[in-house]
């Protein structure tokens, strides 16, 4: 009965022991649900958003609302507009005199206005393995950086997806997108910086109106336009 005893301490010390471990190691599946969960709060936002594509950069100001709302207003190239109202997506291109009108069906609105957001982050975790870069601790965003992340690496489940891997660096407080990039089969990068985020703060409606100067050239439903 003794031995049985102390056998019985021994395995519930065991794994006791192995508990507490384990209640240390956050799965990478686990940590992006609580990155989603944390967008699903999210009824609007704006932030400092830069783009890099090949060789070409540029910058501007970001606003998103619920659901489906966007709009970045660009300081490089400057007064460079993109705007999604729900219905009609508007790219604004001062350097050619030209406005892009695209009308989307509500059925494909989520492409249009899912970047960064819990209806994007949902189909991300539809279409693409989640795992981690180097771990759950938080490393550099970059070499040489002092901005602490925790880095992601999703990979597409088949071959359909348009980009091939999608990196995500998460700020490991807010659970907010600090910065994604989307790689294709053909190894072409698209990077997305997100910094200086307004969370929730109550965003209007009319802030997705846009109205572009009516001395450019419009060109309407320009993505099925033949060439």
């Amino acid at each position: 009965m003794k031995k049985i005893f102390v056998l019985t301490v021994l395995i519930f010390t065991c794994f006791s022991g192995f508990s507490v471990y384990a209640q240390g190691i956050l799965t990478a599946a686990a940590f992006f649900q609580n990155v989603s969960a944390e967008y699903g709060k999210i009824e609007d936002y704006e932030a400092d958003v830069s783009i890099k594509a090949a060789k070409k950069v540029m910058e501007g100001h970001v606003n998103f609302k619920r659901p489906n709302l966007l709009r970045i207003d660009f300081t490089k190239p400057d007064n460079q507009v993109i705007c999604f109202n729900g219905d009609l997506l508007t790219i604004y291109l001062p350097e050619s005199a030209a406005i892009l009108n695209q009308t989307v069906e509500s059925s494909g609105t989520g492409s249009a206005a899912s970047l960064a957001t819990a209806q994007g982050l949902s189909l991300m975790s539809r279409y693409y393995s989640v795992a981690y870069e180097s771990g759950q601790e938080a490393v550099p965003l970059e070499d040489g950086s002092t901005e602490n992340v925790v880095k992601l690496v999703l990979s597409r489940r088949n071959t359909s997806e348009a980009f091939r891997y999608i990196n995500l660096a998460i700020l490991p407080e807010s659970k907010l997108i600090r910065r994604i990039e989307a790689i294709t089969p053909q190894n072409e990068k698209f990077q997305f910086d997100f910094s200086n985020y307004s969370i929730n703060q109550g965003i209007s409606d009319q802030r997705f109106i846009y109205d572009p100067p009516t001395s450019a050239n419009n060109y309407n439903n320009f993505l099925f336009t033949e060439q």
